[in-house]
């Protein structure tokens, strides 16, 4: 699937353009955390579009553990104590908080085996040139290395298709929900406008997601 130029070229312009947005509505937002929040949902979309592009391999490991970090602190959020109103309080907003941890784990698991794959490639390539008969051996064993890279774990990586997939069609229900013309009281604190836009990128974000994972558990 990153293969193939037109899925690659969309995922890097919808990775960006959602960071973009996010990193717009950290700067409107009043609250710290909020902030915060936002600032690593833009992060991740901009590690997954290097990732993606193999533009930092060597890099790999600090990707990996800030997305790891980005993961506990949505994890933190989650299990905090309804005190804490700026954190994630109410059970919407708590589970809420448990998908985006899942979405950083799954972002950290993506960035490590799309690295480990363009490793083996590199390490391939440079011990394969001595012969013809090893270059060619070197092609063939190339052409399947994603398969072979990912058979350690495809049950995972089907696991997480399956749950971003569900996500995908719950924040598409959502979504289509808040389009439905209501009335809004004049002291509500977000616009329905606003919410309907965030639920259409966590819906697009999903099946992104499922979309890749779904590649690297065939």
């Amino acid at each position: 699937m990153f293969n193939i130029p037109a899925i690659t070229w969309t995922l890097t312009a919808f990775l960006l353009l959602t960071g973009s947005y996010q990193v717009l509505q950290a700067t409107k937002s009043k609250q710290r955390t909020d902030r915060v929040n936002k600032s690593l949902h833009a992060l991740m979309n901009l590690l997954m579009a290097v990732t993606i592009w193999n533009l930092a391999p060597s890099f790999m490991l600090a990707q990996v553990a800030i997305l790891a970090g980005a993961a506990l602190w949505f994890v933190i959020q989650a299990v905090a104590r309804p005190e804490f109103k700026t954190l994630c309080a109410g059970s919407q907003r708590r589970l809420t908080c448990v998908y985006h941890s899942i979405t950083m784990a799954g972002a950290a698991y993506m960035v490590a085996m799309m690295s480990h794959v363009t490793t083996t490639t590199h390490e391939m390539q440079a011990g394969g040139t001595s012969t013809a008969h090893a270059h060619h051996t070197m092609t063939a064993e190339t052409k399947s290395l994603p398969a072979a890279a990912f058979d350690h774990s495809p049950d995972l990586a089907l696991l997480l298709t399956i749950v971003f997939g569900v996500a995908a069609v719950a924040f598409t229900v959502l979504s289509l929900r808040f389009g439905v013309p209501t009335i809004t009281l004049p002291s509500t604190s977000a616009p329905r406008l606003s919410v309907r836009t965030e639920h259409g990128l966590e819906a697009l974000g999903a099946a992104a997601m499922a979309l890749m994972f779904a590649a690297m558990s065939a």
